[in-house]
């Protein structure tokens, strides 16, 4: 291979990486929107939105919004966006200059920010330091969030996902991981978000239904051996995973971590609880790269047995 072809090679072997501007420390781990994912016109039309929503909301106070990443990160929008659906006025500066200053600032904001949002610690997707640094996939999950908690009826673009590579320096060299992950809300019922293509289990409650009991059997097989270690004896898929509750428990056991109490209802006594809980194990499943294809919570807490199968089997296929 002569120069040429070689830094050739190099420009395309470099070219799916972002632009590693900020340092990344040993034993650290940083993510990014794949480069290709941000022509995405479903990304753009998100972006898009959001501006205008900011704008549209702010406009009274003369703020203009034009880019997410320049406009964001030092807490000025967020905190005029804070004041007007709380009516809370923060002790900080309007303007702050120094990277300490904006530091502290967005910290007080996003901190405020996250009390009236009240998820818990896992499920949120973004940071003082993601944001400060402009990391346009931490502010997209920021604002969605916020305009979904405020505004039940934004109509954010549903169907939103981009490519995220995850960078993590090594011994080696730099290990790169891609993943697919949603930004805003996956809708079964729109026609984007369907499998394009009929699955397994389409196929097995169509054409070998008497095989259904089998497969549950040797699911049933599979949770009992990762949860009887806790005590939890399962003998029903369709019912006794509906709260989602038996489901974050497998996906701690297996994924070998533990799942803070505060971050789910370990005894669900509503549909919205069980929701939390179900929406909870898909955000894991797919940050984990799990699911082939998009998984609507909903219809784990309606006992649709063919998503429950595709969840457990999703983790049974991995850690057999």
């Amino acid at each position: 291979m002569d120069a040429d072809d070689l830094n050739a090679f190099k420009q395309a072997a470099s070219a799916d990486l972002p632009s590693l501007e900020y340092s990344v420390s040993q034993g650290e781990k940083r993510r990014y929107i794949q480069p290709s994912s941000l022509s995405d016109p479903k990304l753009q039309e998100l972006t898009t939105f959001l501006v205008e929503w900011i704008n549209e909301e702010l406009k009274q106070e003369h703020i203009v919004v034009r880019s997410l990443e320049e406009d964001i990160f030092d807490g000025l929008v967020l905190h005029h966006l804070l004041q007007k659906y709380t009516a809370v006025r923060l002790e900080v500066d309007e303007i702050a200059l120094s990277t300490s200053s904006q530091k502290h600032k967005l910290g007080v904001i996003m901190e405020a920010v996250s009390q009236h949002l009240q998820l818990p610690q896992s499920q949120l997707k973004w940071s003082v330091d993601m944001v400060l640094s402009k990391d346009l996939l931490a502010t997209l999950h920021l604002l969605v969030a916020i305009g979904k908690h405020f505004q039940p009826n934004l109509p954010i673009p549903p169907n939103v996902s981009v490519e995220v590579v995850t960078v993590e320096p090594t011994k080696h060299g730099m290990k790169t991981e891609k993943t697919m992950e949603y930004v805003t809300e996956c809708r079964q019922a729109i026609d984007q978000c369907k499998p394009s293509q009929t699955d397994s289990f389409d196929e097995l409650f169509k054409l070998a239904p008497d095989k259904v009991n089998a497969v549950k059997q040797a699911i049933i097989l599979f949770v009992n051996k990762h949860l009887g270690n806790l005590g939890i004896v399962v003998s029903d898929i369709d019912t006794q995973f509906a709260d989602g509750v038996m489901l974050l428990l497998l996906i701690g056991q297996l994924g070998g971590y533990f799942l803070n109490l505060y971050d789910f209802f370990l005894t669900p006594c509503s549909q919205a609880e069980m929701l939390h809980n179900a929406r909870l194990a898909v955000d894991l499943l797919m940050d984990g790269g799990l699911l082939d294809s998009p998984i609507n919570p909903e219809d784990i807490v309606t006992r649709d047995v063919k998503t429950l199968l595709r969840v457990l089997y999703s983790l049974f296929s991995k850690y057999k």
